[in-house]
């Protein structure tokens, strides 16, 4: 993922080895829905609401937030839940994850969508660098320049 994020320049370089090696990331965080690894990679639903709270507080303290990339349909539906929790939307019937769908929200931010850039999506070939990258542009250019 890093070398993705700096080459659309939100990372100052494009590895992180260790918490000191001077990676920096600009105008980009980076969060989890859950804050374990659960088996198999897929957390149960009582595992994410375990987690909700710690989500739905790192989201209430950033500011100037234009775009939200979820990476994978747990991270898009967690950010749908934070939503809904939070009044601002009352379904997110009208919310379907799809690589690269784009909509734009009821607070002003856009919501993109990835495959989770795991091993299972890049060794088969479900998520290509290409289209990863195509995300990031694109959450690059709404950073800059909005909608």
């Amino acid at each position: 993922m890093y070398p993705i994020l700096h080459k659309v320049g939100f990372a100052s370089q494009p590895n992180a080895e260790r918490r000191d090696d001077g990676l920096e990331l600009m105008d980009c965080y980076i969060t989890a829905a859950v804050r374990c690894a659960p088996p198999d990679n897929k957390p149960l639903p009582s595992e994410l609401a375990n987690c909700a709270p710690f989500l739905d507080r790192e989201l209430r303290i950033l500011k100037n937030v234009k775009v939200v990339v979820a990476l994978g349909k747990i991270g898009f539906d967690a950010y749908l839940n934070y939503l809904k929790r939070n009044d601002t939307l009352r379904s997110k019937a009208a919310y379907a994850f799809a690589h690269a769908a784009q909509y734009p929200l009821p607070n002003g931010i856009t919501l993109l969508a990835s495959y989770h850039p795991s091993n299972q999506n890049t060794a088969t070939g479900k998520l290509s660098a290409a289209m990863f990258e195509a995300v990031f542009r694109e959450a690059k250019k709404i950073a800059v320049n909005g909608p």
